[in-house]
């Protein structure tokens, strides 16, 4: 049996959807979800093969949602806003299907999928870079704690530390893991207010109180906290010209 998921917060696109679905006997709709938090916590009970996924949600987009999703099922999108599909296809998703779309457009997708013979279709890291192109990631960071999901206003992070596969989240609440790259959040984030002062570090400017000399050229940057980050020689013209020194 193969197993689907509909997650769209427009109860008349998932009807469709479902309706759409009736010619593929073998697919199984395991549950329909209006947002991201609810398809979140379906894929994690039913491990679907495919999920028919919108992109524009409140609470959490579509790739917010994706980013905290583990193992990575198929994805193809159903979505009105067409602004995102060059970006889906660049991605290698299924297929990007622009509401609204017929039944001959949906057959084909889902014919398109099962003819590759595999629940691995969705190229997964390439997808979630993705996530990096809409507006919401550069105004917050989604992360899944103890099964729950935080959403971080970035005005609230005061510096990013490497961590091995992960990048530490420091803000007032504590310090937040999240399984991504510093490069992903130096493409992501607003260069005019996170600066990289340090191949380990990324500091909100707008947190920086003074800066002091440290040793072999290096520099320290003193945040309201009181925390103190290491800026090197090469980031501290950086940072110098991010606070317009």
């Amino acid at each position: 049996m193969i197993k689907a998921v509909i997650i769209d917060d427009e109860p008349l696109a998932r009807e469709v959807v479902k309706e759409f679905l009736v010619n593929f006997p073998q697919i199984a709709l395991m549950q329909e979800c209006n947002d991201g938090f609810e398809g979140l916590k379906a894929i994690q009970q039913h491990q679907p093969d495919i999920i028919f996924l919108d992109i524009q949600m409140p609470k959490i987009t579509g790739f917010e949602m994706l980013e905290l999703v583990e193992p990575m099922p198929a994805v193809i999108f159903t979505t009105a806003f067409e602004e995102h599909a060059l970006r889906a296809f660049e991605v290698h998703a299924v297929d990007y299907l622009l509401k609204p779309f017929s039944r001959e457009r949906f057959d084909k997708a889902v014919q398109k999928w099962l003819d590759q013979h595999t629940t691995n279709s969705t190229n997964t890291e390439a997808l979630l870079e993705t996530a990096a192109a809409t507006p919401q990631q550069s105004n917050r960071v989604v992360i899944k704690i103890n099964g729950k999901i935080k959403i971080i206003p970035v005005q609230d992070i005061h510096y990013l530390e490497a961590a091995d596969d992960y990048v530490k989240i420091f803000t007032q609440e504590g310090n937040f893991l999240k399984n991504k790259t510093m490069s992903f959040f130096e493409k992501t984030l607003d260069p005019q207010q996170f600066t990289r002062v340090h191949r380990s570090y990324m500091l909100n400017v707008n947190q920086v109180t003074r800066i002091d000399p440290y040793e072999k050229e290096n520099h320290l940057a003193i945040l309201r906290s009181g925390a103190k980050v290491l800026v090197s020689k090469t980031g501290y013209p950086r940072l110098k010209l991010a606070l317009g020194l």
